[in-house]
């Protein structure tokens, strides 16, 4: 990355964008000017954002921050806000900070009293919300299954709940986390996938886990899922 960043005024500002989830026309109006005005883009992967921000006719340097950058390649973000550069940060996809590296920036920007704000957008957590059909007035985010350890704690606390639990799968392991999933969960509990939201091939499941497991054979494993576990039904 070229070093020499040119701000335009003098009051830094550290700004927390959402970007799409899948669809290029999801950035809104206000997240594009944030991109337009600012002096640096940090992110996770300088490829993803470089794609979105060319989609979009806007060219800014690229600064990547993810879960393995060393500490001092943060405190570098930090300073460039304190002397007055407009930095804005932005994940892969989504909202910042679920799931993704955001939130040491965002903690580190707290503790050295950093002018931030946030510029809200597209979440894949809330975009199934929207269309999972469950009362979701209380839910439980639970991220990613563990791979190996801890998977059957995270499964029965989730039969457990008596809200929606909300959790996030891959390609590679949706159909075991189902199989886990019908083992424990019963016949008379439902839940929800969104598949390749706001993709191409965006596919909504809504029914038992065995219902959902075959309706997934007819079509496909293949993309990223969120999975809501309905609440545990009223006796």
């Amino acid at each position: 990355m070229n070093k020499t960043i040119h701000t335009s005024n003098n009051e830094g500002k550290l700004s927390f964008v959402a970007t799409p989830i899948g669809n290029l026309e999801d950035i809104t109006l206000r997240a594009l000017k944030t991109f337009r005005d600012c002096d640096v883009v940090v992110c996770e992967d300088t490829r993803v954002t470089s794609k979105l921000l060319t989609a979009h006719g806007i060219s800014k340097s690229l600064f990547s921050l993810h879960e393995h950058t060393n500490q001092a390649k943060l405190l570098e973000v930090i300073d460039w806000v304190r002397q007055g550069k407009r930095v804005a940060y932005a994940s892969d996809a989504g909202t910042p900070n679920v799931n993704d590296p955001g939130g040491k920036l965002a903690a580190a920007a707290y503790e050295t009293k950093l002018n931030i704000e946030t510029i809200p957008g597209p979440s894949a957590l809330t975009a199934a919300m929207a269309v999972c059909g469950f009362p979701m007035d209380d839910f439980i985010y639970r991220g990613f299954v563990p791979h190996k350890k801890g998977r059957k704690k995270f499964f029965s606390e989730i039969v457990l709940s008596d809200f929606p639990v909300i959790f996030l799968e891959s390609t590679h392991r949706i159909n075991k986390s189902l199989n886990e999933l019908s083992l424990i969960l019963g016949t008379n509990r439902l839940i929800f996938i969104g598949r390749e939201m706001t993709k191409l091939h965006e596919t909504y499941y809504r029914g038992t886990v065995e219902e959902v497991k075959i309706e997934l054979e007819k079509t496909s494993t293949k993309g990223e899922f969120v999975v809501i576990v309905g609440p545990k039904p009223k006796l």
